[in-house]
């Protein structure tokens, strides 16, 4: 069956029991190939792994209530086994079925039909950072999101993870790098009033204003939606 009546037929199936499931439309505008995978933490599974050449786009459907994430992978190769430089889920295929990126790796969180059935968003960065995200929802009254810089390039050395080709796929936050309490805003720093931005979240604040920089981001980082809309991924929106 062609993908996109598929689709249709799903959202009409949903639409028949009362809940209308969204489309997320993931959209490649980066010039090399990605390969972008989605993995369920709540709800029913979806298409978890896809290869996108650059300008295409892939729709997928999926059912509220849903939580899960979202996130680009690339420097690809398949050598019988599938692996990434950047973004890897270690499945050994394009598929990431229940597992998630290897860090650095910038995500895309979604709660569809949470609290007052609104849907929750995010960009962030809380595990670093590997490709520029936009997230536009398909309602004009809900604002969109974004990390639209290339924070790769001006990654501290500490901090950089290198391909295969020896250039910069992923820059790691300071609680991946380093893995202290006072960066993973864990153990006696696991209160917003314990946890404050740091330089390392600040590096990232200033260049992706609206993405989470550290966990405890939540006032300038965290949007949302009436229920029932849905949402446009656009990788390197540049």
């Amino acid at each position: 069956m062609d993908f996109r009546i598929a689709l249709y037929c799903l959202i009409a199936l949903c639409s028949s029991h009362g809940v209308k499931s969204a489309v997320f439309t993931v959209e490649n505008n980066c010039r090399f190939t990605i390969w972008p995978a989605i993995l369920t933490g709540r709800g029913g599974a979806v298409l978890s792994g896809f290869e996108l050449a650059p300008r295409a786009a892939q729709s997928v459907a999926v059912a509220p209530p849903w939580s899960g994430r979202v996130w680009g992978r690339y420097n690809c190769k398949n050598n019988g086994t599938f692996v990434c430089d950047s973004g890897d889920c270690v499945t050994g295929k394009i598929p990431c079925d229940t597992a998630g990126g290897i860090p650095p790796v910038t995500l895309v969180e979604f709660t569809l039909a949470g609290a007052d059935n609104k849907d929750f968003f995010d960009v962030s960065l809380v595990d670093g950072f590997n490709l520029p995200v936009a997230v536009a929802p398909s309602r004009r009254s809900c604002p969109p999101t974004s990390c639209p810089a290339d924070v790769n390039s001006g990654c501290p050395a500490e901090f950089a993870v290198r391909g295969g080709d020896g250039n910069v796929v992923g820059c790691k936050s300071a609680c991946v790098a380093l893995n202290q309490p006072e960066y993973c805003c864990s153990g006696e720093f696991s209160t917003p009033e314990k946890c404050p931005p740091t330089k390392y979240s600040m590096m990232f604040k200033r260049q992706c204003p609206q993405a989470y920089s550290y966990a405890y981001d939540d006032a300038t980082s965290t949007f949302t939606c009436p229920n029932g809309g849905d949402y446009r991924i656009t990788f390197c929106p540049n």
